[in-house]
């Protein structure tokens, strides 16, 4: 039995949910218990854990892509177990009317919901409900509490966590710039968190084994002195498996931050990049500022001088942004040479000013509210767009056709179109872009490269062999089998793929021969 259940439903059972943590240290000595789950579960299962726990307040997590789910949860828990208290807290519910009658449902159901940052508010709340003295207003405003005086969650992740998960960290809060897609686009300034503590709570996580950190900070390297540190800290404790994501502004990017960054061996930090579009007009539109030039010199100078892996971003459906205009982007940035390009489909995100486009945008009333008609691209455009994507990720980013890929587009004019006929040709094949497995996948590329694109069997075979065998398969499909077969003895993670490679071009493979990660 718990007072207290802080829970939330992941995505995935390797994220863990930091937001519960920085609750639940902030909770002190009101017993509690914080509870995971994932999207794979159902609310009927979800609602009897926690009802199993004899709760007296449930507080929940709730963002764009569990919302329905926890809708779910939330009516079961109210129907099941009146005198229990629900209280919702998130990006995806601090954002409401002021007008109760226009609250969306699971903030309806609800009896309290905490707005923006809770650690302090929460506690507070939990405080007056246990003590007989509930609010009045069902809506609570977070605030913005001084960093330095909140504890640290890190010690709660458990050795379980610290095993099998990434551990999301943060070395601040907030972000400068106004994207208008962002709902970072309301913060008031950029918060930070004192080093030396934040320094002492990672030195104990790497002490229990922890080796993979991801910092949810919206801007890494804003703060150059601080983000020096940051790395010099993770350098100065290089270990097997050790693993440091930031979000990266990409215009930024001094000789002091480059000097640290060549030193890593490769893989070890990633960078995500976001630069959403390469389109300075449609940048203008959406208040997003950035210098493209520098931003290329960086990536490209990134990708021939260090060991980084570099994840990029680029969003599709902006106001005012054509297909053609989108396609030019991608094949920008492809030249630039990041290891993975994160194409989306632009999302509205509750309390971000993108709404003033509204009359430019029409939205899925549905999570996650993606654009499914813009003024540049009708509904028809935007679909075949979000089969891009997927066949993108699957084939471009997954790792497992380094090689293969730049084949799709070899002496074609523009790489985008040319993945954009690869897709159409699967959809057509398959009548599907999801649940396609490897091999199946692996026989579509060579379809298309050799009756579509007219490429030389023998090239396309031999180096989709060398693809297939990059990450340690053993056993060639016999379709794939030339006169000798190589491989590596082991398995490799989706970056370690790419390691080694060369950026793609327009051109084709930069090398006849990617090196097989050892």
């Amino acid at each position: 039995m718990s007072t207290i259940v802080l829970a939330t439903i992941n995505a995935r059972y390797i994220h863990s949910a930091m937001g519960l943590r920085c609750l639940a240290a902030s909770l002190g000595s009101l017993e509690h218990v914080v509870v995971e789950y994932t999207m794979r579960q159902n609310a009927v299962d979800i609602a009897a854990d926690l009802l199993a726990r004899e709760p007296t307040i449930v507080g929940l997590g709730v963002y764009i892509w569990n919302v329905r789910l926890t809708l779910d949860v939330v009516a079961l828990l109210r129907a099941l177990a009146p005198s229990l208290t629900v209280v919702l807290g998130g990006p995806e519910v601090s954002h409401e009317p002021s007008d109760p009658a226009d609250w969306q449902p699971i903030v309806q159901q609800a009896h309290y919901t905490v707005r923006g940052e809770g650690e302090t508010a929460f506690r507070g709340l939990c405080e007056a409900l246990l003590a007989g003295t509930p609010p009045d207003s069902r809506m609570i405003d977070g605030g913005l509490p001084e960093l330095s005086r909140l504890p640290l969650p890190y010690a709660l992740y458990t050795d379980s966590d610290i095993a099998n998960r990434v551990l999301y960290v943060e070395a601040s809060r907030g972000c400068p710039y106004r994207c208008e897609f962002c709902l970072s686009a309301l913060d008031t300034g950029v918060r930070s968190v004192p080093l030396e503590s934040l320094f002492a709570a990672f030195d104990d996580l790497l002490d229990r084994g922890a080796t993979r950190f991801k910092f949810v900070d919206r801007t890494f390297n804003l703060n150059i002195a601080k983000s020096t540190r940051i790395l010099q800290f993770f350098l100065d404790r290089l270990r097997p498996g050790l693993s440091v994501h930031f979000e990266m502004v990409p215009d930024r990017l001094p000789e002091s931050l480059r000097a640290l960054l060549k030193v890593f061996p490769a893989g070890v930090v990633q960078l995500e990049v976001g630069l959403q579009t390469l389109d300075a007009a449609t940048g203008r539109k959406i208040s997003r500022r950035q210098n493209l030039d520098r931003a290329r010199d960086n990536i490209t100078w990134l990708r021939q001088q260090t060991g980084v892996h570099i994840h990029a971003d680029l969003i599709a459906g902006l106001p005012g942004e054509d297909l053609a205009t989108f396609a030019r982007g991608f094949d920008t940035l492809l030249s630039w040479g990041p290891q993975e390009i994160q194409l989306g489909i632009l999302k509205r995100l509750r309390g971000a000013p993108i709404t003033r486009y509204d009359h430019l945008l029409t939205w899925s009333e549905a999570p996650p509210y993606e654009v499914l008609a813009s003024d540049a691209l009708d509904f028809p455009t935007l679909l075949h767009l979000r089969r891009v994507a997927k066949v993108w990720d699957r084939v471009g980013n997954s790792g497992n056709f380094v090689e293969s890929t730049p084949l799709l587009w070899a002496d074609a004019p523009s790489p985008f179109f040319a993945l954009s006929d690869f897709t159409r040709s699967l959809v057509r094949q398959v009548g599907q872009t999801h649940s396609i497995s490897l091999l199946r996948l692996l026989w579509l590329v060579y379809d298309f490269l050799v009756d579509e694109r007219g490429l030389d069997p023998e090239r396309v075979r031999s180096t989709l062999e060398r693809d297939y065998t990059r990450s340690g398969r053993t056993r060639v499909p016999r379709r794939l089998q030339g006169p000798s077969e190589t491989c590596t003895p082991r398995a490799a993670w989706r970056q370690e793929r790419h390691q080694g490679s060369a950026a793609p071009t327009a051109a084709g493979p930069a090398s006849p021969h990617a090196p097989v990660v050892r």
